[in-house]
């Protein structure tokens, strides 16, 4: 065992191709991901068409353009030629102020803006309505200060007795900062496990069995079982150090706190390390070539990180695919990385998914071990 061992250890040594995949993609992937996959959206372009063209029109501008959502694009004469700079792709939004706006504001008559925005990409244009929203709230409430009042809500006749208002005041747990980076780089560290895990060692044994060494290991007087621990161990051991480089990055990179157990996040990992290998080895025993099995790694991969819940939330699914995320062994561990770094979870508040994902495991550790004795035979 230890000959064997040591000689998967020397052939690692030798293949600087996978060196560099153990060390470099997760360091690349959760750094690209972390600031590049946002749901936070600044610096939108934003076109004005002033028809008032006073203080107070200026001011409003002014008070949008101030904030990092967005920054001025330019001055247009009519709603025309703004909606031709937007289809153009010239500017991200657009706001319309008509003509009569100081001379409402200063009669205290409530007050119309029109704000124009480019739906083709609709998850921007809800984020961006929603920014524009609460800079003309807090403009809003700025001229209530003043006592001037720029919109009116109707009050049905039966409510006019009571004029009672109720104040909504968030509390944000778990992540008082809103840091959407916290939840993106969470879950990709179940990607980087599983899905390197997988690349890594379909491709050890691809590479083993088109060099003929295959049959050097039957001859010798290992037996199958060993064979089989000989060739995992060495990438079990490699890739739970690409593990503890990862969770560094997280940490300290991009400052995830952790309030939760270390050795449950690092359980949870190895059983996700040996969910890739094995799922690795069972696409290399249905693969004859390396290209062939990076095709059928193609087939897996993208439903699996798609159907995670790592990188967007379940509940934005359809709710016929939601049921799905639970056949995924990166959701649960998405899950336990999630409430032992943000909620400080103990295992018994993780162990559904702590159970899930051990018996994920133990499939494919089980199916792994057939197919590549059914190999070796």
């Amino acid at each position: 065992m230890r000959a064997l061992i040591a000689k998967e250890f020397n052939q690692i040594r030798r293949d600087r191709r996978l060196q560099i995949s153990l060390i470099l993609p997760p360091v690349l992937q959760l750094t690209l991901f972390g600031f590049a996959l946002s749901a936070s959206v600044s610096n939108l372009r934003l076109a004005v068409v002033d028809d008032s063209r006073s203080p107070e029109s200026r001011e409003l501008i002014s008070t949008l353009t101030e904030s990092k959502s967005f920054r001025l694009s330019g001055y247009y004469s009519s709603v025309d030629q703004l909606g031709d700079a937007v289809s153009r792709g010239d500017a991200d939004a657009g706001v319309v102020v008509p003509y009569d706006y100081a001379r409402d504001l200063a009669r205290r008559r409530p007050t119309t803006i029109q704000f124009l925005l480019n739906a083709t990409n609709a998850n921007t244009a809800t984020i961006s309505r929603g920014y524009a929203e609460g800079v003309i709230q807090s403009y809003n409430a700025g001229l209530s200060r003043q006592g001037i009042h720029v919109r009116v809500q109707p009050t049905a006749a039966a409510n006019l007795a009571r004029r009672g208002q109720v104040e909504l005041q968030p509390a944000f747990l778990f992540n008082p900062g809103l840091v959407d980076s916290w939840f993106i780089v969470t879950g990709v560290l179940g990607l980087l496990l599983i899905l390197n895990s997988s690349l890594v060692s379909s491709a050890a044994m691809v590479r083993e069995r088109e060099a003929g060494t295959i049959e050097q290991l039957l001859m010798s007087p290992a037996s199958t079982t060993e064979i089989i621990v000989a060739k995992i161990a060495p990438l079990f051991f490699l890739l739970t150090l690409m593990m503890l480089g990862s969770v560094a990055v997280i940490r300290f990179a991009f400052g995830v706190p952790f309030h939760g157990s270390v050795g449950l996040l690092l359980g949870a990992g190895c059983l996700c390390i040996l969910s890739g290998i094995s799922l690795g080895t069972v696409i290399a025993t249905f693969s004859k070539s390396a290209q062939q099995a990076q095709l059928t790694s193609f087939f897996v991969n993208p439903p699996m990180s798609s159907l995670s819940g790592a990188l967007n939330p379940i509940e934005a699914m359809p709710k016929w695919l939601q049921p799905l995320t639970v056949l995924n062994p990166v959701h649960h561990f998405a899950t336990i990385v999630r409430g032992t770094m943000l909620k400080g979870s103990g295992f018994m508040a993780v162990w559904p998914n702590f159970l899930a994902l051990s018996l994920f495991t133990l499939v494919l550790v089980s199916l792994s071990i057939w197919r590549f004795r059914k190999q070796l035979s």
